[in-house]
């Protein structure tokens, strides 16, 4: 009997020994990166996109910055503690290229958009398009000075000999999101956002697509990795993420058109 005691401490002992030598796992730190983004993205992102992301890489947190590009540009210049920029022109991308704040060779020209003209569902105008626009008593834009919607709507309605006719009814709005809030408010009578925005609200309805011929160039969309990210490994996993055929599906459900 005391034998078999003897032999039940010894066992007893020797996982008790295993036991101590294995460390308890601790669990793994999640990372937080940053995307900042384009306005008419937020949705997009917010949804699907970076909800999947983080399933496929289960110890990252990824947070969405969204604003016109022109002030993200700003936000970046002046030191934001950015990892991805997503922007709705390349005017702000080139810029950043230009000051060495994103590196140039990982950009990618991923997305492009267009410019409609929309109005409330409900509410009564007379205009029809970009030609008849001045008939309206008000419109809303984007400031062209740091949203892109409104530089390409600048554009559009200089080439089409109206903007300096509509100077007294134009509402200059801080993105494109708030100009399509006062468009489905009725604020404004009518406004210029993205196709996308005006597919993402049951409020509004477009009068007119604008013409590329209007426009000096097509309303792209370039992604690129910010020069000081401390992730930089995972901002090149999110860009490549963006560029899979399942993200592209995505981004095509939401109203945007494939770059080639």
């Amino acid at each position: 009997m005391k034998k078999l005691v003897s032999i039940l401490c010894a066992f007893a002992l020797v996982f008790s020994l295993a036991g101590c030598g294995q460390e308890e796992k601790k669990p793994e730190k999640k990372v937080t990166i940053t995307i900042t983004a384009a306005a008419s993205l937020e949705k997009t992102f917010e949804e699907t996109l970076i909800p999947r992301f983080e399933k496929k890489y289960p110890n990252v947190n990824v947070k969405g910055v969204y604003d016109s590009s022109g002030k993200l540009q700003i936000q970046i210049e002046q030191g934001l503690d950015a990892d991805v920029f997503f922007s709705a022109a390349t005017k702000q991308m080139d810029s950043l290229v230009d000051e060495k704040l994103v590196d140039s060779k990982s950009i990618v020209n991923l997305l492009e958009n267009k410019l409609v003209l929309i109005k409330e569902k409900d509410t009564k105008t007379t205009v029809k398009g970009i030609s008849n626009i001045t008939d309206a008593k008000m419109i809303a834009v984007g400031d062209p000075e740091v949203v892109p919607a409104g530089q390409y709507a600048k554009i559009a309605l200089t080439n089409a000999n109206t903007w300096d006719a509509i100077q007294n009814k134009i509402s200059l709005g801080g993105n494109v999101t708030e100009v399509l809030s006062w468009v489905e408010s009725g604020s404004a009578e009518v406004g210029l956002v993205y196709s996308t925005d005006a597919a993402s609200s049951s409020k509004v309805i477009v009068l007119e697509k604008v013409n590329n011929n209007l426009l000096d160039t097509p309303v792209i969309y370039p992604v690129g990795r910010v020069t000081k990210t401390k992730q930089k490994e995972l901002a090149n996993n999110l860009i490549k993420f963006l560029q899979t055929k399942e993200s592209k599906d995505t981004f095509k459900k939401s109203g945007f058109t494939i770059c080639k």
